[in-house]
């Protein structure tokens, strides 16, 4: 059984599509980063970095097993179950490079946008600097788009489930999707995945 510590972030939302995805049996555990619940000693004893998602997979290796970071929750559960990762090396790379561009860029980026636009008092750097960067990152993710049907080139992966919870946050940092048709089409895809779906509402809607 996996048990699933989690909030309604993008990042939270990668692990709980994967489950949903898989199809296995999880308890989802509520962790509100708004009341600083991500700082109670028994969450940092699963995620010592203080940050949602993380797992305890009660059949891990070698018994009980806890993990955090988003990224690495997504191989480990691809590579325990066999989905969503591919064998073929030439595939398989190609995940992991846009499972990076997400976790290095996409996420990181798309995030400080939002950081910056909920401030009281806005700060026009910040907003300048993190709207090109997340419009040059949506520029990037639609050239590629428009040569393939999901992110690896080949077949639905743990790189798109990593970006999808982030595009999902496009009226949050003010992008117009069809500025981006090519991502459009990908994120319309996505997201009629009953999985996907179901995913998304884990721990709550907002």
């Amino acid at each position: 059984m996996i048990d699933l510590y989690t909030w309604g972030t993008p990042n939270g939302r990668k692990v709980s599509i994967m489950l949903e995805e898989l199809g296995i049996p999880y308890n989802a555990h509520e962790i509100n980063i708004g009341k600083d619940e991500q700082f109670d000693p028994a969450f940092l004893a699963i995620s010592p970095n203080n940050k949602i998602p993380a797992i305890v997979d009660s059949e891990g290796p070698g018994g009980r097993y806890t993990l955090f970071e988003s990224g690495a929750i997504l191989i480990y559960l691809a590579e325990r179950h066999g989905k969503f990762l591919p064998t073929d090396p030439a595939a398989r790379y190609r995940t992991m490079e846009w499972l990076m561009f997400q976790m290095g860029g996409l996420g990181p980026m798309l995030g400080q946008n939002h950081h910056f636009r909920g401030m009281d008092e806005p700060d026009q750097y910040g907003l300048e600097r993190y709207a090109k960067e997340t419009a040059r990152l949506y520029g990037v993710l639609d050239k590629y788009l428009a040569k393939v049907e999901y992110l690896n080139g080949v077949d639905y992966s743990i790189a798109d489930i990593a970006t999808y919870p982030w595009i999902a946050r496009h009226p949050r940092h003010k992008t117009n999707l069809d500025d981006y048709p090519n991502v459009k089409r990908w994120f319309e895809q996505i997201g009629k995945r009953p999985a996907v779906e179901k995913g998304m509402a884990v721990p709550f809607l907002n």
